[in-house]
């Protein structure tokens, strides 16, 4: 579901940036009131845990794969707003250091995957669990249901933006410039791989994190506003169970190597050139212009989370993953400390 550079017109990016922009905006004001070094370790380990659970490819119909997003659970605790900033955050990385979706492409990504999965989660979760007492398995059968339908929600919208972009931008020929696969093919591509695989992956998980947490720590279930103060006091200290979880993630994380295939709708120029893109349904005679124009605009320093000085792929892949996680805690400790010192700035000025 991570979309590269090249699959979406600049137009559309554009459009998707401007889309994301005032949810980013609003939920920067709403962190901002709680983000500070308390607060840190909670946003980190969500981020992480997306960041990573990212990592674990998923075999899907058709010879593709898949992956679980993390974008509920990181909702159940985080709230809404929270979930946004740390989901957007781990895909930012993704793009930027190992070109796990596109730099123009950020704006849709996030928009599909960290703002309208927190929105859908935190719908459906708040709406089938309703006031239910923490402990309460009713909370975590809607958990499942609050993946599940976050998932399949981000995969129809993305389906949708990769099947108007041969509608929408051809050259004189009409030949597609972008995506080259219409509605009729992007959604069922989509979402039958989402429907099954990926999205019960989501469900197992996030339920499976509701269910552990009933029992460990309940309270980082109750945020019912848009961050979970309630557990911030706890710190680096606090969090310490689940950076366990975390770091043990990470270790796994070479089973996502397992799944052969690239992921629907993520393929390289080469993979056009040698017809291993929908040869079944729609074989293409040569790669669309404006993907091939801009889909090496950006070279991440670790593509594909390979590390140029480590020959072993699985070793490699565990450093990426210890790497990305590190970026992720030095990103809201950077944020948390400069929001610290505009804080005390304002009350001197006050």
């Amino acid at each position: 579901m991570h979309i590269p550079d090249g699959y979406l017109s600049p137009a559309t990016c554009a459009t998707m940036f401007a889309a994301a922009a005032p949810f980013w905006y609003v939920a920067g004001q709403r962190i901002k009131k709680t983000l500070n070094m308390r607060m840190v370790p909670l946003l980190s380990v969500f981020a992480a845990f997306s960041f990573i659970i990212m990592m674990f490819n998923l075999p899907l119909p058709g010879g593709t794969t898949g992956h679980a997003t993390g974008v509920a659970i990181a909702t159940i605790v985080l709230g809404p707003w929270g979930s946004m900033i740390a989901v957007s955050v781990a895909l930012v990385i993704q793009a930027v250091f190992f070109g796990d979706g596109g730099i123009l492409a950020i704006g849709a990504n996030c928009f599909n995957i960290a703002i309208v999965g927190s929105l859908v989660s935190h719908w459906v979760y708040q709406g089938v669990a309703g006031k239910s007492a923490l402990t309460d398995k009713r909370r975590v059968v809607a958990a499942a249901l609050a993946g599940y339908l976050a998932i399949n929600v981000a995969a129809f919208i993305t389906a949708v933006e990769f099947g108007v972009q041969p509608l929408w931008f051809t050259d004189a020929a009409g030949t597609p410039l972008y995506a080259p696969y219409g509605l009729d093919i992007a959604i069922p591509a989509m979402m039958i791989g989402h429907l099954t695989i990926a999205g019960l992956a989501e469900l197992v998980v996030t339920a499976g994190v509701v269910a552990y947490l009933q029992r460990s720590d309940v309270t980082l279930l109750a945020s019912t506003g848009p961050v979970a103060t309630t557990v911030a006091s706890g710190g680096w200290n606090g969090s310490r169970r689940l950076w366990v979880i975390i770091a043990t993630l990470m270790i796994l994380s070479p089973l996502g190597l397992l799944a052969a295939g690239t992921a629907w709708g993520e393929w390289g120029v080469e993979d056009f050139i040698n017809g291993t893109t929908e040869p079944s349904v729609a074989p293409l005679t040569a790669v669309p212009a404006g993907l091939e124009r801009f889909a090496s605009l950006w070279q991440a320093p670790l593509p594909d989370y390979v590390l140029p000085f480590v020959s072993n792929e699985q070793f490699s892949y565990i450093l990426s993953a210890f790497i990305g996680t590190g970026l992720v805690i030095l990103t809201f400790v950077l944020l948390g400390y400069i929001n610290e010192l505009l804080r005390k700035r304002s009350n001197v000025t006050q």
